[in-house]
């Protein structure tokens, strides 16, 4: 199937949501005998929130741009790295002591390019309030820098922040409300937060006074309005299915998160059949979902969700997070609470050294990435080339994933 032209590739222009100032408003209220103190005058409807001013959004990156779109950077990419399959190789990791991750070689390293992206993530950061009195931490951390290495089909700096902005936000929301006790992480608060976090991303329908209480929360919680600004600026690039894709791939996520918060409320470790059917849903698939919007296309939904894409793309996220497990032992070890992680669990379970359950792990990891490379072969034969582009995008996602981890000072004991 020959690759589309920047002509066939371009999405039309979707209108902005509706400003805070001029946003429908809802009806009245019930009518009927005994309904009149349930109605919310319409003057007082507190409007649905538009799109955040300053979520950090600079258009015009890359040549033409309508309605948020690049017409030129999508093939461009494309022409530049292909479409064909990354080739797959043994990569040392760690001290490199421990058997190597089956994994491709990373795409694209510009350390410049990762600069201005982080450069452009701390400003917005410094906005939205996260991270208050730790900026220089979040800064060594490089989630700029895991954009720019994740997704090597966009030079766009607009279009990485993007990616920087929501796992900033995902990871954010991570640390303070699940699994650090030193910044608050309490798990009997979990659930309601993570609620809150829903209606931030996903606005409710207004609702009179108790709008303004549930406004009031999000606007004092630095989480709460970082995940909204950065749903902002991905609504910039993206199509509606894209932007519900995102965010119900995050509630999602969230359902695994609250299984965590029992497990360490109660002080019991599952066994690890049961922390890997959490954790398959707690990957780097939800990040993953953002490949396709910052590369500046989209895989039609009825592709996305089938079964064979949605198998593979749930392989290549958890492996990607087996990577994060390996690199995080001894941070979630040191915590007062400690958070579920492969390699203690295996550890715990098996009763064997960290070292063998490391690599069990490793290897497990290795099993995953082959079932990938196993869907990615037999998805070639869908003429498709989103289809294509973001299974490739899959693997420079797993490979990035990967060199990120080596080098981000949060994994560094």
């Amino acid at each position: 199937m020959p690759e589309f032209t920047a002509d066939e590739t371009a999405r039309p222009r979707i209108p902005d949501p509706p400003p805070p100032g001029g946003a429908r408003w809802l009806p009245g209220g019930p009518t009927g005998l005994g309904t009149s103190g349930l109605r919310f005058p319409a003057a007082d409807q507190p409007p649905v929130p538009g799109l955040d001013e300053d979520d950090g959004h600079v258009p015009g990156e890359l040549g033409a741009l309508t309605g948020g779109f690049s017409l030129t950077a999508a093939p461009a990419a494309e022409r530049r790295y292909g479409l064909a399959p990354l080739v797959y190789r043994e990569r040392d990791w760690g001290d490199g002591s421990y058997p190597p991750l089956y994994c491709p070689d990373t795409v694209r390293v510009d350390e410049g390019l990762a600069d201005e992206v982080d450069r452009r993530l701390a400003v917005w950061a410094e906005r939205v309030g996260i991270h208050d009195g730790r900026m220089e931490e979040f800064r060594d951390t490089g989630y700029g820098r895991l954009a720019m290495l994740t997704h090597p089909d966009s030079d766009d700096p607009d279009m990485l922040l993007v990616a920087a902005q929501m796992n900033a936000a995902w990871w954010a929301a991570d640390d303070y409300y699940a699994d650090e006790s030193a910044l608050g992480a309490t798990p009997t608060e979990l659930p309601p937060r993570l609620a809150l976090v829903m209606s931030a991303m996903d606005p409710p329908p207004p609702a009179g006074d108790y709008t303004r209480q549930l406004e009031d929360v999000i606007r004092a919680d630095p989480v709460l309005v970082s995940l909204r600004s950065a749903t902002s600026h991905l609504t910039r690039h993206a199509t509606p299915s894209q932007v519900m894709r995102a965010c119900n791939t995050t509630f999602q996520m969230y359902v695994s998160w609250t299984a965590y918060a029992a497990w360490r409320y109660l002080e019991t470790l599952p066994p690890v059949w049961r922390y890997l059917a959490a954790r398959q849903h707690d990957s780097f698939y939800t990040s993953m979902t953002l490949i396709d919007i910052v590369g500046g296309y989209e895989l039609p939904a009825n592709l996305f969700y089938d079964r064979r894409f949605h198998t593979a793309l749930m392989q290549a996220g958890t492996a990607s997070v087996i990577v994060n497990d390996l690199h995080s032992v001894a941070r979630e070890a040191a915590d007062e609470l400690p958070d579920s992680n492969l390699v203690l669990l295996i550890a715990a379970e098996e009763n064997c050294s960290t070292r063998e359950a490391t690599e069990r792990a490793v290897s497990l990891h290795n099993d995953f990435v082959r079932g990938f490379e196993t869907s990615q072969r037999n998805l070639a034969t869908i003429p498709s080339t989103e289809l294509k582009r973001f299974l490739r995008g899959a693997q420079g996602w797993m490979a990035g994933c990967l060199e990120w981890h080596g080098s981000s000072s949060r994994y560094q004991s």
